[in-house]
């Protein structure tokens, strides 16, 4: 059973991010702040949940939130200022969407920078702990996934649709096989090491 809130303040922002271990395609993150007596018996971490859960999940949240924000930060982003650090900006963006701001913010995983002066705390495996980070996953993962099934129609012969960007076998041979495009990350390793690939 996830909880409501951590901190006892009625404006407890969570937030997440989705697809910080691809190897193309943005990292998008999410933060939403949920009524304090939000129940919802399917929502949970959404790498635990179906793509059709999380499809019905997402209006769902977006309709009961107070407020919520997403945002994408690309590949040039993230290779200019690294995975992490893109993650977190990914976040600080969201919670700039916020209307209420809130008093609170909880974030999935144990790395974060202080937003704003509002206290914080990071929860490692937050996502299937608290209701509100459990939310934000979900909204990061959909927009996210949208995102990737669109550009997969402008190169779809590295099946993006299916693998949203994740190093995959059949993402890789496929970098191996036709190179790399303007969405994959430079500063990531694409191949296997004994598997050269002039960028």
């Amino acid at each position: 059973m996830l909880l409501n809130n951590y901190s006892n303040e009625v404006l407890e922002c969570g937030t997440d991010e989705a697809g910080r271990g691809c190897l193309a395609g943005p990292v998008t993150a999410a933060a939403v702040i949920l009524p304090i007596d939000f129940s919802n018996q399917f929502l949970n971490d959404s790498k635990l949940l179906s793509e059709k859960k999380r499809d019905l999940l997402k209006p769902i949240i977006e309709a009961d939130a107070l407020t919520f924000g997403v945002t994408h930060i690309f590949q040039e982003d993230i290779d200019s200022i690294n995975i992490l650090n893109a993650s977190i900006l990914a976040m600080h963006k969201s919670i700039d969407k916020l209307k209420p701001i809130p008093e609170f913010i909880i974030v999935d995983g144990n790395k974060f920078n202080p937003y704003n002066n509002i206290p914080f705390k990071t929860i490692i495996k937050g996502d299937s702990k608290y209701l509100s980070i459990a939310a934000a996953s979900v909204l990061a993962k959909t927009y996210r996934d949208i995102y990737m099934n669109t550009i997969h129609e402008e190169f779809p012969m590295y099946n993006w649709k299916q693998n949203k960007g994740y190093p995959t076998k059949e993402h890789r041979e496929a970098i191996k096989k036709y190179g790399i495009t303007k969405y994959h990350r430079k500063s990531f390793r694409l191949l296997p090491k004994q598997l050269k690939l002039e960028i």
